[in-house]
């Protein structure tokens, strides 16, 4: 059952080696997202779901991708030579996982801030078309696998919010990262999952099939929710969110 839940953005730029000199832009953000992750070692989960948009993952062929504690990940890409690994330990298997996905290093990253040790850690990658419905299915059944679970649900909202951003100006983009905020805000499971998955994907919005796991494996739960942070630097939608 899902005891406590932490929606954070996943930009590599929130790691500070990664951000250089912008790396103070994001401090609010940083520190909101550690706050959530305190939500969640608060309420002594069993288990720690770590839930991100991964590239890898087929929405035609499951649509996620599983990655046990322990698995490697870093930010060569992003030129910085900094590796990182999901959770304290290593689970059977870990050597031999796929790289983490840019969503999930980042969450491995803020899991090493805090010394997290709270709990087991698994991951979940989730294509970005994954239907709503297999969405839901898969929060449910990720709820389900101990009787404490926690979930640190990574993704960023549209992509769209200024000229400059990755996906240029889009009108609908505001107004669609304003209605993720409010359910978010509200633990209102019923809003996120009415996410419109096509709009999200044309405003270049990842964080739209995690949230709606998020929605799917709180389903029984009933939650409070607190959004800690809400900004668009860069033009990209970046919300923070802890429910308990």
């Amino acid at each position: 059952m899902l005891v406590a839940a932490a929606a954070c953005p996943c930009p590599p730029l929130l790691v500070p080696a990664v951000a250089a000199g912008a790396a103070p832009e994001l401090d609010d953000a940083r520190a909101a997202c550690l706050d959530a992750i305190g939500v969640l070692a608060a309420a002594r989960p069993d288990r720690l779901v770590v839930v991100g948009p991964d590239p890898g993952a087929d929405p035609g062929a499951g649509g996620t991708v599983p990655y046990p504690e322990g698995a490697a990940g870093g930010f060569r890409g992003f030129g910085v030579d900094l590796d990182v690994r999901l959770g304290p330990g290593g689970a059977e298997g870990a050597a031999a996982a796929r790289a983490l996905p840019p969503s999930l290093a980042v969450a491995a990253w803020l899991l090493q801030r805090v010394d997290w040790a709270d709990a087991p850690v698994e991951g979940v990658g989730v294509a970005e078309r994954l239907e709503p419905a297999r969405c839901s299915a898969a929060g449910r059944e990720l709820a389900a696998r101990a009787p404490r679970v926690a979930l640190l649900v990574m993704g960023d909202g549209s992509a769209c919010r200024t000229v400059k951003a990755p996906g240029y100006l889009d009108e609908r983009a505001a107004g669609f990262d304003e209605r993720a905020a409010r359910a978010l805000g509200a633990a209102d499971t019923a809003a996120l999952a009415a996410l419109d998955a096509g709009l999200a994907h044309e405003l270049k919005a990842a964080g739209r099939a995690p949230w709606q796991v998020l929605a799917g494996a709180a389903h029984a739960a009933s939650p409070e929710g607190r959004l800690l942070y809400e900004g668009a630097p860069y033009g990209v939608g970046y919300l923070v969110a802890a429910w308990s």
